[in-house]
């Protein structure tokens, strides 16, 4: 990878990473459907109109859309808005990894091999610890939300790879179009009308500024950016940067938030990255139905191809 490359994708990780921060600011000016509603509404207008057409089929980007736009991201600024640490966010969101490989195991068929699973239990004690450390000063609640959150993200994850986008960044401007409306409803419900009015009322310049940070910096660019580099390197390549949003997410979180990090969470920390990495970075599983089919030299360069230009939805 080129120096260029290198500085590129560290930025990304270090956009998304600063992004959870930027989230936590943007939840003292909106209620939090109402704050993911207006962060999808401005990643897809405009940029709807200067990606083209969708690649994949409407089943892909509504189902993406509802369990990375509605579930996921609704569940997370919830989760937050409920006493969830920033930095810890970013942390624990990693663990999407685990419940991405299991999932495909479920739907897929896809066996995880003996070091993917040593990465899963290695994630989970991270995770664990995690939560011991959030016990004895937070709110257990909004740590499950954020879990849930995971859970989501995984399943999008595992849509995604079915969907098989040849152009990441026409995608997710797409699936930014489906959760808006889902979230304007719940937030209108759940929420309610006079504190949704209040907000937009309130909006002032740093409000303007965290939306379009998490909607034009974190999805249009850093999506953009992501797609690009996968296009030029093996995912295999670029795929162990995403495991700098945390390291980010943490930092900034303290530098900007005064969130203090004890010794106990950076445990949790080098866990959890160690076992994300283990459980991302293995060598792919085959399913169990074609494990014992010798490839066939076009098989194993399309197989090739597929992984240089797989979708990673990294983005929080």
């Amino acid at each position: 990878m080129r120096p260029t490359h290198l500085c590129l994708a560290v930025l990304v990780a270090a956009v998304w990473g600063v992004n959870f921060t930027v989230i936590e600011i943007g939840l003292d000016h909106f209620p939090p459907l109402l704050f993911s509603a207006l962060r999808f509404l401005a990643a897809a207008l405009p940029a709807v109109f200067f990606v083209g057409k969708p690649k994949v089929a409407w089943k892909w980007i509504l189902g993406v859309g509802l369990a990375l736009g509605v579930a996921k991201f609704g569940l997370l600024f919830v989760g937050m808005d409920a006493g969830m640490p920033a930095g810890l966010s970013s942390l624990v969101l990693q663990i999407q990894a685990v419940f991405t490989a299991l999932i495909a195991f479920a739907v897929l068929g896809e066996r995880p091999t003996r070091l993917r699973l040593l990465g899963m239990a290695v994630a989970l004690c991270g995770v664990g610890l995690a939560a011991v450390d959030e016990g004895t000063g937070g709110p257990l609640g909004a740590f499950a939300l954020v879990i849930a959150a995971a859970v989501c993200w995984g399943v999008s994850n595992v849509l995604t790879r079915k969907a098989s986008p040849p152009d990441s960044l026409n995608f997710m401007v797409w699936v930014s179009t489906v959760p808006v409306l889902p979230l304007l409803l719940l937030s209108l419900l759940t929420e309610g009308p006079s504190a949704d009015l209040a907000a937009l009322r309130a909006l002032d310049w740093q409000g303007a500024g965290v939306i379009l940070y998490v909607a034009w910096v974190t999805t249009v660019f850093g999506f953009g950016v992501w797609g690009w580099l996968l296009r030029r390197h093996p995912a295999s390549t670029v795929a162990p940067f995403s495991l700098l949003v945390p390291v980010f997410g943490m930092s900034s979180a303290a530098l900007f938030l005064g969130e203090p990090v004890s010794a106990l969470r950076w445990c949790a920390a080098a866990l959890l990255v160690g076992g994300v990495a283990l459980t991302s970075l293995a060598p792919a599983p085959m399913k169990a139905s074609t494990a014992s089919v010798r490839p066939t030299k076009a098989s194993t360069a399309s197989v090739r191809q597929a992984t240089d230009h797989a979708p990673l939805s990294d983005a929080p």
